[in-house]
C-alpha cells in the first residue's frame, strides 16, 4: 500500500471525526445555551442568594433581641433585687431600663421587618426553583431526541478511533508527522485526490507529470499550489 493510499485513508476517517465532534459540540450548546434555561438559572442563582441574605440578616436580628433582652433582665434585676439602695443609683437604673426597652422596640420592628423579608424572599426561591424544574422538564423533552443522537454518535466515535488506531499502524512516523502538520495548517484537510486533472481541494490543473508523481507509491507528491497531499485513486 502507498504512503498516499495509507494517509487518505486516515484522513477519510479524520474527517468522519471532525463532522461528528462537530456536531457533538453543535448539540452541546444546544443543550446548554437555552435562552430559557439560562434565564431561569440565573433567576434561581439570584433567589439563592437573596434568601441567604435574608436568612442571616434575620437570625443576626433575633440575636439582637434576645441579647437586648437579657441585657434588659439583667438591668430589671439591679433595679429590683433589693441590693441597690443609693436614690441616685436607682433612677440610673430606671433610665437605663426605659432606655433599653426603647431600643428594643427598634429592634423588634426590625426582626419582624427581617421576617417577612425572609419569607418573601423564601417565596421567591421557591418560585424560581419551580420554574427553573419546568424549564428543565420541558428540554428534557424537547431535547431527548438530541441526547439519542448524541449517544449515538459518540459510539460512532468510538469505532472511528478504533478504525483510525488501525489505519496509523500502518504509517510510518515521520509520514504521520507531515500528514499531522498539514491537518492543522489546512483546516483538518492535509489530502485530497485529483478531480478532472485538477487538484480538488483548490482547483489548481495538474501537468501529466504531476498527476504520474501523485500516483507513486514509494513517495508523496503535494499540489504546487494549496501544498496538500495528492493522491491519485
Amino acid at each position: 500500500m502507498s504512503a498516499a493510499l495509507g494517509l487518505y485513508r486516515l484522513q477519510q476517517v479524520d474527517s468522519q471525526i471532525d463532522q461528528i465532534q462537530a456536531r457533538l459540540r453543535a448539540i452541546q450548546e444546544t443543550l446548554e445555551n437555552d435562552v430559557a434555561l439560562r434565564a431561569a438559572n440565573e433567576h434561581f442563582t439570584v433567589a439563592t442568594g437573596s434568601h441567604k441574605e435574608a436568612e442571616r440578616l434575620l437570625k443576626q436580628s433575633e440575636a439582637d433581641v434576645e441579647k437586648l433582652q437579657i441585657k434588659i433582665e439583667q438591668t430589671e434585676a439591679s433595679l429590683y433585687g433589693g441590693k441597690v439602695h443609693n436614690p441616685k443609683e436607682l433612677q440610673d437604673l430606671q433610665k437605663d431600663v426605659a432606655s433599653l426597652k426603647r431600643h428594643l422596640e427598634t429592634l423588634e420592628e426590625r426582626e419582624l421587618e427581617a421576617m417577612i423579608t425572609a419569607e418573601t424572599a423564601e417565596k421567591e426561591l421557591q418560585t424560581a426553583k419551580t420554574e427553573l424544574e419546568r424549564v428543565q422538564s420541558r428540554l428534557k423533552e424537547q431535547h431527548k431526541d438530541l441526547a439519542q443522537e448524541s449517544e449515538t454518535l459518540r459510539k460512532h466515535l468510538e469505532r472511528l478511533h478504533s478504525e483510525r488506531q488501525a489505519v496509523v499502524t500502518d504509517i510510518t512516523g515521520q509520514t504521520l508527522t507531515v500528514y499531522d502538520q498539514l491537518r492543522k495548517q489546512k483546516r483538518g484537510l492535509a489530502i485530497t485526490t485529483i478531480a478532472d486533472n485538477s487538484c480538488e481541494a483548490c482547483g489548481t490543473t495538474l501537468t501529466a507529470s504531476q498527476q504520474q508523481s501523485a500516483r507513486s507509491t514509494s513517495q508523496l507528491f503535494h499540489c504546487p499550489t494549496c501544498g496538500r497531499i495528492l493522491y491519485a485513486n
